[in-house]
């Protein structure tokens, strides 16, 4: 308890800890541009290739024409003296424009509030944001994930629980809590804001507990499941990236035709009756869809009607219900009222656009699989040689031409996937809906 109050009181003085400076104004936009590489800097958590992926795959779906390049800079069991080891060949090397940095997990050390600890990890926090801002890269600082003290205590005997200590675990959330709030002013001193993953985990991890109570986002303590993954990309988007529409159709019928308009994408081949529309649209973009192990995640926050709109209005039908088919394939019925008001596709299975974003999503997790995690596993191996000094020539010319490899197949990788992921012409025709009661058989003998 006495741990406990001492932490509250540091939080409560936070801001005359901190260097003592004028405000600046925060932007904690995320707007890349053409051509652009991202880096995802961290530890176990960004080494699993998740939050990242999914991040990806918003990026590849609703901006195939910008071809940007991401690198994933995630090491297990790093601290930020770590990732300073290791920052000219992973980071450096890449020209990042924009870096994403969540650190933090391990450099509490899985125990009570040691202040030398903390002083160390500020110490070598701002050293890798000067370093990257040296670069020229805008920097993405993440707030460290929360740490589970209930999925701490449901592990079984024999399995692997990080801390030994009960005592350091049963305040760890907390120690992390203190490290995400000095990282929050120290991106702001630096005109940048910060992106809390930490508060949406514990909420919701709160609020599922309510019926029960070993309800998890976190299943080992420390390392989210896709889930809680697919939580914390919606959560950097929606903090620092303001595009949350796919696209927004809308048809109304004046006097004997159809006028139809987009922003969004190109209309071609109208045509209709007051009862009957047809035509062709070719989005932009295509909906943000994640693989099926996402998807209480993408539930709980809404990401798909927050962050990938995708709607569809027509105004002027005759009263009644309608048959919605997209390129030949029936999607949906719906009436004219609420066709007239809008309609939200960007979550239906059925669509030809959404089919194809989760073939993008599904070659991404492919990419990251076969390329991406075993280029992560090669530089935890490189940290475990560095234990004992510097390793042999022959072992670093054997682990470059391994990480070349790996390199070069997620680039062929990338190549695929933004090839697939470029929008199509869609044929969209609404009908009047026919509910056919199926045709008796007769009874044969």
């Amino acid at each position: 308890m006495r741990n406990v109050l001492m932490m509250l009181a540091m939080v409560a003085c936070l801001a005359g800890a901190i260097r003592a400076q004028e405000p600046v104004v925060v932007n904690d936009r995320f707007d890349p541009k053409a051509g652009d590489t991202i880096v995802f800097l961290g530890d176990s958590i960004t080494h699993q290739c998740f939050y990242t992926q999914y991040i990806e795959d918003y990026f590849y779906t609703r901006y195939p024409a910008m071809k940007l390049h991401f690198y994933n800079a995630g090491v297990s069991g790093d601290v930020a003296a770590d990732a300073l080891r290791r920052f000219d060949s992973d980071v450096t090397e890449q020209k990042p424009a924009w870096v994403t940095i969540l650190l933090g997990m391990n450099d509490g050390r899985y125990q009570q509030w040691d202040n030398d600890i903390f002083e160390q990890y500020k110490r070598d926090m701002n050293t890798i944001m000067d370093k990257l801002e040296a670069l020229g890269a805008t920097i993405i600082p993440m707030k460290p994930t929360m740490y589970d003290i209930v999925a701490y205590h449901d592990r079984k005997p024999g399995q692997w629980k990080h801390p030994k200590d009960p005592a350091g675990a049963a305040v760890y959330n907390m120690v992390m809590a203190y490290y995400g709030a000095w990282l929050q002013q120290a991106a702001m001193d630096r005109g940048r804001g910060v992106i809390d993953v930490y508060s949406p985990l514990n909420e919701f991890t709160v609020a599922g507990r309510k019926s029960d109570p070993h309800y998890t986002l976190v299943p080992d303590a420390v390392h989210p499941g896709p889930p809680g993954h697919a939580i914390m990309a919606f959560t950097l988007l929606e903090t620092s990236h303001g595009n949350r529409k796919v696209s927004a159709v809308k048809a109304v019928r004046r006097g004997d035709q159809w006028k139809i308009d987009s922003a969004d994408g190109e209309i071609a081949d109208v045509s209709g009756d007051p009862s009957h529309v047809k035509f062709t649209f070719t989005a932009k973009s295509l909906p943000w869809v994640l693989p099926e192990e996402t998807e209480l995640g993408f539930t709980l926050t809404h990401a798909g009607h927050k962050m990938s709109n995708e709607r569809l209005t027509v105004a002027g039908l005759a009263p009644g219900k309608y048959q919605l088919s997209i390129d030949g394939q029936v999607v949906g019925a719906y009436s004219n009222l609420a066709l007239g008001s809008k309609v939200e596709l960007q979550s239906n299975k059925k669509t030809p656009q959404y089919q194809q974003a989760l073939a993008v999503a599904m070659l991404n997790k492919e990419r990251n699989d076969k390329a991406i995690h075993p280029l992560r596993n090669l530089y935890s191996r490189l940290k475990g040689q560095r234990r004992n000094g510097e390793p042999d020539a022959a072992w670093m010319e054997n682990f470059k031409a391994e990480a070349k490899k790996l390199t070069d197949l997620a680039d062929e990788y990338e190549a695929k996937i933004y090839e697939l992921a470029q929008p199509k012409p869609r044929v969209y025709e609404l009908r009047p809906f026919e509910n056919r009661k199926p045709e008796k058989q007769e009874n044969r003998k």
